[in-house]
């Protein structure tokens, strides 16, 4: 059992959540906002997405990253930030022509994906480890892409997180390990139960813990219901956790909760395991992360 937790929250995500709870942050300030509130109730990482102010859909916008990044940095509350890099590979084909790209489908190329991490430095950024078929569109994230998006990251000095949606997706992020383009030990995220990747119990998680190297950092999430489930067990395991809106609105049946509120939940679960989060600084150690931007301790 992991006894010291580093916590992510991930506060707002991509998917169509934002008309389903109010809680669901949208502007760049509801964003801040969310991270500095998650950060104050006991995660020491705030994982971000921007959406479109104006409709609260899926946005890449670089201005809307900065605004977040600017708003969280001139705070007086210290959190780690992992901005995503994973955005623009959903794929819809066409009813009328499937080699042509339907409602829904929204391309980025590897460098346009990196152009929010080039900007800000944050000290951590997302790298999907492959293409999957995520819900009812396709995922994509090919070998070579995924190759030349590692050595951006690795150039701009910001730690990637390898998430892992399935046991493929691991055997890639290890690829890149061993072919030299992941600095330091590895970061991994364990993304469960999303369909339709790897499923959301003990059982896939430690096996995908197995197959990981042996000085790797590694975490795991669920979504819906299996949030707080899988955050445990993964505790249990020796990893780390991972909670927040972008993975599941509720803090009991029928209860919206806000970010803040599912971090305190993880925390106060924890704490009655014996085991307590770390805070961002003992992150930023135990994790190896560098940025320059970053106030001193």
């Amino acid at each position: 059992m992991n006894k010291n937790v580093i916590i992510t929250c991930a506060v707002t995500g991509a998917g169509d959540t934002a008309k389903k709870s109010q809680h669901v942050p949208v502007t760049p300030k509801e964003i801040a906002h969310a991270a500095i509130e998650a950060a104050k109730a006991g995660a020491a990482i705030a994982h971000i997405h921007v959406r479109d102010p104006k409709t609260g859909g899926i946005s890449h916008d670089p201005a809307l990253f900065r605004e977040v990044v600017e708003r969280v940095r001139e705070s007086d509350t210290d959190v780690i930030l992992n901005l995503t890099a994973g955005g623009g590979g959903d794929w819809t084909p066409s009813k009328e022509d499937p080699t042509v790209g339907g409602p829904g489908t929204d391309i980025q190329t590897p460098l346009e994906r990196h152009e929010p991490i080039q900007a800000l430095l944050p000290e951590i950024c997302t790298l999907d480890c492959g293409s999957m078929n995520f819900g009812d569109q396709l995922y994509i994230s090919t070998p070579d892409w995924l190759r030349e998006q590692a050595r951006l990251i690795q150039k701009s000095g910001v730690k990637p997180e390898l998430e892992c949606f399935d046991t493929g997706h691991l055997r890639f992020a290890k690829q890149l390990v061993d072919e030299g383009l992941i600095d330091g030990d590895p970061l991994f995220q364990f993304c469960l139960g999303i369909p339709w990747g790897a499923d959301a119990d003990a059982e896939t998680m430690l096996y995908m813990r197995d197959k990981i190297p042996a000085k790797a950092h590694w975490s795991a999430f669920g979504i819906g219901r299996m949030q707080m489930p899988i955050a445990i067990q993964s505790m249990l395991l020796g990893g780390h956790i991972r909670v927040g809106l972008e993975d599941n609105l509720y803090l009991d049946k029928g209860v919206f909760a806000t970010n803040a509120q599912l971090v305190d939940r993880a925390v106060s679960i924890m704490n009655g395991l014996g085991a307590q989060p770390m805070k961002p600084a003992e992150a930023r150690v135990h994790l190896g992360l560098r940025n320059p931007h970053r106030k001193e301790d």
